[in-house]
């Protein structure tokens, strides 16, 4: 017989072996991370309310994003246009003597075959908004080009210069039956150099916060590799061509710049006629059309939970031309989000099939650190803006052995 007591008034219950599912729900906010660590919203870890144990699932249920990205921005390389003027307007072959005009064509003549580079303003577009935007940016820094060579060279003409507006020949439209592009000059020949090294040795490289994304590239890819491949180009240069005289570019289909203008689009400047009845003009259309809406989807990626397995964009590299191996990458993301809407709005969205699966269950899980990123590993830049991400953890609950009597009264219920 045992000298000790052991009598017990809470006897321990054993533990069958069987569990509960329970879903547990966490709501982050990217307000609701340290602003002063993490100043990106796309990028950031945050600790969760509890601890939450035998974690055996999580999944993203819903969230809600705004729509206010930028389609074109630095970081994303897409904002430049590259292009030369190969066949400058010369008024001495169409007896033109005003120095203004000589002027311009020796400017022209000067920086012959040599890039300029249009820079567009950042941010979200329509195509009418673009081809605007393109034909200012075009002209703009042409003028600054001719406005300088004058300043050095006949100072006395920058007055006359500034009054007609600078040099205004080049101009951008959308053909909305066709969704493309064109391109127009109304005296110059000109090339849209999508071959540029622009393109690959952007000169966004070096900028700190754009590290994350762009990268320096030895050789060319096809995936977005700059404002040219949503303009409808590949990456071949397009060089103008010119109709015979007096038949100039038209869209059939109505008015394109102004009322009335019954479709033609690109007529000589009277200021180029001089004496002559017509001049040629120059014009190219991308072969492609528009496509100016941005990523389709972005993906969540959240460490340690990551599921999904992703392949990368094409390029022509040492890797893809050596080897025949995938240059895809496992478990790359945990989510993948389809954007729905343009800016500016806010989209709401729900259930994602993809699930992290633990076995055996995870012990504990206290933190999440969450990137918001596209395709192309560049982050989604929500600036001031936030988004919301509600996710549900499937936890093992253990159950106590318990045996349960249960009395029924309804079969009695209304029997005499």
């Amino acid at each position: 017989m045992s000298r000790f007591n052991i009598s017990e008034n809470h006897p321990l219950i054993p533990n069958a072996n069987d569990y509960t599912h329970e879903k547990q729900f966490i709501s982050i906010h990217s307000e609701d991370r340290n602003v002063v660590k993490y100043p990106n919203a796309s990028e950031f870890e945050i600790e969760l309310p509890q601890d939450y144990c035998n974690v055996v699932g999580v999944r993203l249920d819903n969230w809600c994003f705004p729509s206010n990205y930028n389609v074109f921005s630095p970081a994303q390389n897409n904002v430049s246009l590259v292009f030369q003027i190969i066949q400058p307007f010369n008024p001495v072959d169409y007896n033109i003597t005003d120095p203004l005009m000589i002027i311009i064509s020796e400017a022209l003549y000067s920086n012959y075959q040599k890039q300029y580079v249009a820079t567009i303003q950042e941010g979200f577009y329509n195509p009418f908004q673009m081809v605007t935007e393109l034909t200012n940016k075009m002209n703009d820094i042409v003028s600054r080009f001719i406005a300088t060579y004058i300043a050095t060279n006949n100072p006395s003409l920058m007055a006359q210069f500034d009054a007609i507006g600078g040099y205004t020949q080049f101009v951008v439209v959308y053909n909305t039956v066709s969704q493309k592009i064109w391109f127009g000059n109304k005296s110059s020949q000109f090339v849209i150099s999508n071959s540029s090294s622009l393109y690959i040795f952007s000169e966004y490289n070096n900028l700190n916060q754009f590290n994350n994304c762009i990268k320096s590239q030895q050789y060319p890819d096809f995936s977005n590799w700059g404002l040219p491949s949503h303009l409808g180009f590949n990456r071949c240069d397009a060089t103008s061509i010119t109709s015979s005289f007096g038949a100039y570019p038209r869209f059939y289909y109505g008015d394109v710049n102004t009322p009335g203008d019954n479709g033609y689009w690109l007529v000589p400047d009277p200021a180029y006629l001089g004496t002559n009845a017509t001049i040629p003009v120059y014009f190219l259309e991308a072969p492609y059309k528009i496509n100016i809406m941005g990523p389709s989807h972005f993906y969540i990626e959240v460490e340690g939970m990551n599921v999904i397995d992703e392949t990368i964009p094409f390029a022509v590299n040492e890797f893809t031309t050596t080897t025949n191996i995938t240059n895809g990458v496992v478990k790359s993301a945990f989510a993948k989000i389809p954007v729905t809407t343009t800016p500016i709005s806010q989209w709401y969205d729900n259930y994602q099939l993809a699930t992290k699966i633990y076995n055996p269950p995870a012990e504990r899980i206290r933190k999440m650190k969450i990137k918001v990123r596209y395709h192309n590993g560049c982050l989604v830049q929500f600036g001031n803006t936030d988004y919301t991400l509600l996710f549900e953890f499937t936890i093992l609950r253990p159950m106590n052995n318990r045996e349960y009597k249960r009395y029924n009264p309804e079969p009695y219920i209304g029997h005499g």
